[in-house]
């Protein structure tokens, strides 16, 4: 074994201990290191945590961001988004490759650097975007390009590239009762201390709270559940793993209202007796890491965090920041679980539920990065003043991430009642035909349909606000979706691992002309085996885009039938073309005859 492996895994154990907790942090570790995930170093991993290969390797090679192959000094991925396309994502990429000499998913031969495309990485407002190394690329044109090319080609490191290049806005367009505030970090703590854990679980019950992730789940019940349930430690996780294609609030929120987040996470921890927490960042926000670890650094400092906080004894709660490694299905609570637990991302079975057997085993209550901070509100201005915000059915505002045919993408913080059209208005849409309303897996509203309202009732939404135009092509968008699924289907259960491909290359054929009546046919039946059939929400969900426009739009579909009937996605006879080059003959028996001839 190389001693390059053997220091890399030893400062990775220094750093996140033997247990297999924190076996993903370690490979995210060694891999910026060393460039790889190589079988040398699976086997050092191993040995070092006392585990079998097989559930190193099964963990690494789950993950998108990491990588067996060497992908060089540079590895440059593309957002692959709709929004990143529409865009002109495609045609910088090529320019890049040009630029640089090389393939999209090949390294250069002189194995510098890597070019390819990944899954939407938080950044709709402010594309075409990329990830370097995984640090966070915004407003891509070929200005920047040109630069990022001869920074390449000299083979300056990442902290010598210019910082303009790494700027990220937080595009707040539109702050509302959570945001326009100013907040005073500490202050929920200490409201939360003054009303004491049962004054504090009642305002919450009091502001009908709902989980801002998009399951809408009451939070106060939630709260109540893993508090009364049994075990001797309990958790506390934020669920920051923002992965939805179209969604970017959380981004905001971490960004510049970190303190807000943090103080509604350690209120939620004070509610259930939890002395540790986790903030599950996802790995495209790599970006953020540092300043959030300087905020906790400043929180433990003024007794925000650590043992006896603002004096209360018996009140030890801290924080840690796991990172995770470019998976969709994380977003999943469950799954999202097991990724903390150094395993596979793969969504649990459920019942039992994570309030009362999550993380480790121990009652766990996982919120996301907009309920962390709702909870910080509440505990300040009160429930009654949230619950008076909204509708009667949902309490409160939402922040909306507004991205595609837009004149002012960026974040908008609406009470939930608001229409879809005032939306469009706000955001200075540009002759809007749909909006996809909580990403791929919500809703496709069409033009006929823009009075509708975004709350609970109506349109709920874990954020994603998706505006296509007139000039756009929906059967693209529904297809572009399908890719998306598929690739981050976990594989875990067949109706989706099967079912999403096939509805990829279904989605592929009809863009190729080659589609027929048969395909839409089968497409509806597969459609419904994944809704039925699937283990958890990604399969639920994925053909909702195809479903949705099918019924919207079915112009774009019917336009690309080739034929009422059944047609092949393989042509046989264009296969025999290098058959009949290499024989020299193009007579009519080196040719498959169809009917018509």
């Amino acid at each position: 074994m190389s001693t390059g492996v053997q220091d890399a895994v030893a400062r990775g154990i220094a750093r996140h201990g033997r247990l297999r907790t924190g076996m993903l942090g370690l490979l995210v570790g060694v891999q910026s290191e060393l460039g790889q995930i190589s079988g040398e170093t699976l086997d050092a991993i191993a040995r070092a945590l006392g585990l079998p290969r097989a559930q190193v390797e099964a963990t690494a090679s789950f993950y998108h961001l990491l990588h067996v192959d060497n992908h060089g000094a540079y590895e440059i991925l593309f957002s692959d988004s709709i929004v990143d396309q529409m865009q002109g994502q495609r045609d910088l990429m090529q320019y890049l490759c040009e630029r640089l000499w090389i393939q999209p998913g090949k390294a250069s031969e002189d194995g510098l650097v890597y070019v390819d495309i990944t899954s939407d990485i938080g950044m709709g407002d402010q594309g075409p975007a990329a990830l370097v190394n995984g640090y966070t690329l915004p407003s891509l044109d070929r200005n920047r390009l040109d630069l990022i090319a001869s920074l390449v080609r000299e083979g300056k490191p990442l902290e010598a590239w210019p910082r303009m290049l790494f700027v990220v806005a937080d595009n707040v367009r539109r702050a509302g009762p959570l945001l326009a505030k100013a907040f005073e970090p500490g202050s929920a703590v200490r409201r939360a201390l003054e009303l004491g854990s049962d004054g504090l679980l009642a305002e919450l019950d009091l502001s009908n709270l709902r989980g801002r992730g998009g399951a809408y789940y009451k939070t106060a019940t939630k709260l109540r559940s893993c508090r009364e349930a049994r075990g001797a430690a309990h958790y506390v996780v934020c669920n920051a793993d923002e992965g939805e294609p179209g969604t970017f609030k959380d981004r905001a929120l971490l960004q510049s209202h970190a303190d807000l987040v943090l103080d509604g996470i350690t209120v939620l921890a004070f509610v259930i007796g939890a002395r540790r927490g986790f903030i599950y960042l996802r790995g495209e926000y790599l970006y953020l890491h540092a300043s959030l670890e300087a905020a906790l650094d400043r929180r433990r400092a003024t007794g925000l965090l650590g043992t006896a906080i603002l004096g209360r004894s018996g009140f030890d709660f801290d924080i840690e920041i796991r990172l995770g490694a470019g998976a969709y299905i994380c977003g999943e609570e469950t799954a999202l679980i097991e990724s903390l637990e150094g395993k596979p991302g793969k969504p649990r079975n459920r019942p039992p539920y994570p309030d009362t057997r999550g993380y480790l085993g121990a009652p766990t209550v996982v919120n996301n990065v907009e309920t962390c901070a709702c909870v910080a509100r509440i505990a300040v201005e009160g429930g009654a003043w949230f619950a008076s915000i909204g509708t009667s059915h949902s309490s409160g505002s939402k922040l909306l991430s507004v991205s595609g045919d837009c004149k002012r993408p960026g974040v908008y913080e609406h009470a939930f009642g608001v229409t879809v059209r005032q939306v469009l208005e706000d955001c200075g849409a540009v002759h809007p035909q749909a909006v996809q309303v909580g990403g791929p897996s919500g809703t496709c509203v069409s033009w006929k349909e823009f009075e509708r309202r975004i709350a609970i009732e109506d349109l709920p939404t874990a954020g994603a606000f998706m505006v296509f135009s007139r000039e756009r092509d929906m059967f693209e968008v529904a297809r572009n979706f399908t890719h998306f699924f598929a690739r981050e289907s976990c594989g875990f259960c067949t109706p989706c691992r099967v079912g999403t491909t096939l509805l990829r290359n279904t989605m592929d054929k009809l863009a190729a002309g080659k589609g027929s009546a048969y395909d839409l046919r089968q497409m509806s039946a597969l459609m419904d085996i994944m809704l039925r059939a699937s283990h958890c929400g990604l399969g639920h969900t994925a053909a909702n885009p195809v479903v949705q426009t099918m019924e919207e739009f079915p112009e774009s579909y019917e336009r690309r039938l080739a034929h009422l009937d059944f047609e092949p996605a393989f042509d046989l006879d264009a296969a025999l073309d290098t058959a009949r080059l290499i024989t020299g003959r193009d007579d009519d028996w080196a040719h498959v005859l169809s009917e018509e001839s």
